[in-house]
């Protein structure tokens, strides 16, 4: 009776989570909101018996992504009054994208059936005598070793990409020129300047710039 009310509830909370993300017109309350949804879905993993997901979604998700998100929004001068004065354009693709999504969903929800015996059981069943850490490392590091070594290629493509498509010149910063810095002697920045112990203050002022 306990794990089905802990589901329920946060199965719901997880959904209106989910709806208030998207919903909200502040973003820092969607970051919030978009926490809340980690935590629960942690919670669903639990359920599960996959609590080395749960705990990753907690640290990974919630203990950096959602906290990035939160500090780039709040420090980022980003006005979004400009930016969804484009948005009733964009309106009759959105909605067929909506409508598409909804038919999919009613396709999906419309063939699926509860297998018999799985009332009750554990969704993700580990071996006697191993943790489901462990068991999850051998099936990754085995027998899907390529592709997780491709989805890791993937994502370094992608931060490349993305670093490439925003990286621009700036004409006004400083930059240093190697060939220039490298052929430099210390004849030409260096002064040795003969200076006696305590005389320092009665430095002449042109020996002073020198230095």
């Amino acid at each position: 009776m306990i794990p089905n009310l802990v589901f329920y509830v946060a199965s719901f909370i997880l959904l209106a989570s989910a709806v208030m993300v998207v919903s909200n017109r502040n973003p820092v309350h969607s970051v919030l909101f978009l926490i809340l949804a980690f935590i629960n879905a942690a919670v669903l993993f639990l359920l599960s018996g996959a609590e080395f997901l749960a705990m990753l979604l907690v640290i990974v998700y919630v203990g950096a992504v959602a906290v990035l998100f939160m500090f780039v929004v709040m420090m980022l001068d980003v006005n979004f009054a400009k930016m969804r004065e484009g948005f009733q354009r964009y309106a009759p693709v959105g909605g067929l994208v909506a409508v598409v999504l909804f038919i999919e969903l009613v396709l999906v929800l419309s063939g699926w059936s509860i297998a018999p015996g799985a009332a009750g059981a554990r969704l993700f069943p580990t071996p006697a005598g191993v943790t489901n850490t462990q068991a999850l490392g051998e099936l990754i590091y085995t027998k899907y070793l390529p592709l997780f070594q491709l989805a890791g290629v993937i994502l370094l493509v992608a931060m490349i990409g993305a670093i490439v498509l925003t990286h621009r010149e700036r004409r006004r910063a400083k930059t240093q020129d190697l060939d220039v810095q490298h052929a430099r002697v210390p004849a030409d920045t260096l002064v040795m300047v003969p200076a006696k112990v305590g005389a320092g203050a009665q430095m002449p002022r042109h020996e002073e710039d020198a230095l």
